[in-house]
């Protein structure tokens, strides 16, 4: 049997519920690697379209972003508003301002907001009791958090006032690759830790990896791969790493879109029911970046409701895409560009079909 052959039955297997080893999941990845790595990629685009067209339909829902703060007390090596970086322009949002855009988006018709920020220690458990309290009390929206690493006191607490989802990249799940992409008082083991207290809590939790980064090669990815399959994330947000001017890794080679798809593509056949979206960095790397991560199995996009004023002070990475909404306009544009590619744009909140708190709990 081929290698290619050894690919699509792998691809199969997945398709149909059973889970991969390690070791196969570094067969797929060679196999999509070598001279006919299109046809083992447009293979298994077409199944994990299909599953996810059985599961959500052509949905593919908006959860509308506010970048609170770039203000952060970590120095990934990887991240433009990481602490050392003195070039970088740094603003806080007020609650009257985070307030403002949850309006703004609402009236647009977005059900899911997404406060993203550095990790700034002036968004205390109080503070951001306060504000989510305030939109849940104002707006009938699911509320997603992607704030970092806190502890489990705090993530119970921010849970209990309402927020629905969290979302925190593993960034890696290999420990020896995470300690070349971070500080050394930064912890893999307490990284995966807290993944495992947000689900216990009973978010709807997203993890998830930046494809090409530095020193990453097939075994992380796999590992990836493998780490993906035992968790289950509700959400897994993956994107190709693209290097920041101000960082020790200014110099490194970007991600591959096209790999990026392709893992989608495996992520939607190992999490049937996951929300995946097409990110900003794809959209940034290419023109038609989200519609290709759309047709690998994504299902969810996340335009950008931060004030315009502070929007191009939230670099993760250099040339960061302008995905904001300034107007319904906005909003009918990209609804058009999806229903050309045969997607229907949602506003519903879209939570993961089959979550069950209670389960999750163990109430």
């Amino acid at each position: 049997m081929s290698n290619f052959q050894v690919a699509y039955n792998l691809i199969d297997s997945l398709a149909s519920g059973s889970k991969l080893t390690f070791e196969e999941f570094m067969l797929l990845l060679e196999a999509y690697q070598s001279d006919r790595g299109n046809d083992v990629y447009r293979y298994a685009r077409n199944k994990a379209a299909g599953i996810r067209d059985s599961i959500y339909g052509r949905n593919v829902y908006v959860r509308g972003l506010i970048e609170i703060s770039n203000i952060c007390k970590n120095d990934c090596l990887y991240c433009g508003i990481r602490k050392s970086n003195s070039h970088c322009d740094r603003y806080r949002l007020t609650k009257d301002e985070i307030l403002e855009r949850v309006h703004y988006g609402y009236n647009l018709g977005i059900r899911t907001i997404v406060m993203q920020s550095g990790e700034d220690a002036y968004y205390t458990d109080e503070v951001l009791v306060d504000i989510i309290s305030s939109i849940k009390e104002k707006y009938d929206v699911a509320v997603t958090l992607s704030l970092g690493e806190r502890e489990d006191d705090s993530y119970q607490r921010l849970y209990d006032a309402g927020a629905d989802r969290y979302l925190l990249r593993h960034e890696t799940a290999d420990e020896e690759h995470y300690s070349k992409l971070h500080p050394d008082n930064m912890s893999w083991s307490h990284r995966m830790n807290c993944l495992n207290s947000l689900r216990r809590i009973g978010y709807q939790v997203g993890c998830g990896f930046m494809v090409g980064s530095p020193y990453q090669n097939n075994m992380n990815l796999a590992k990836d791969l493998v780490f993906i399959q035992k968790f289950q994330p509700d959400m897994c947000g993956i994107g190709p790493f693209i290097p920041h001017k101000d960082t020790p890794f200014a110099c490194e080679k970007a991600g591959s879109v096209e790999l990026t798809c392709f893992l989608l593509a495996l992520i939607r056949l190992i999490c049937p029911n996951v929300l995946l979206p097409a990110t900003t960095a794809l959209a940034t790397l290419s023109s038609d970046g989200r519609i290709k991560g759309l047709l690998s199995g994504a299902n969810v996009i996340m335009p950008n409701l931060s004030p315009e004023v502070v929007r191009s002070k939230y670099t993760l990475y250099d040339n960061k895409a302008n995905t904001g909404l300034e107007s319904l306009d906005a909003l009918d544009s990209i609804k058009r560009d999806l229903e050309i590619n045969g997607f229907v744009l949602s506003l519903d909140k879209g939570d993961r079909v089959g979550f069950d708190r209670k389960k999750i709990r163990g109430d």
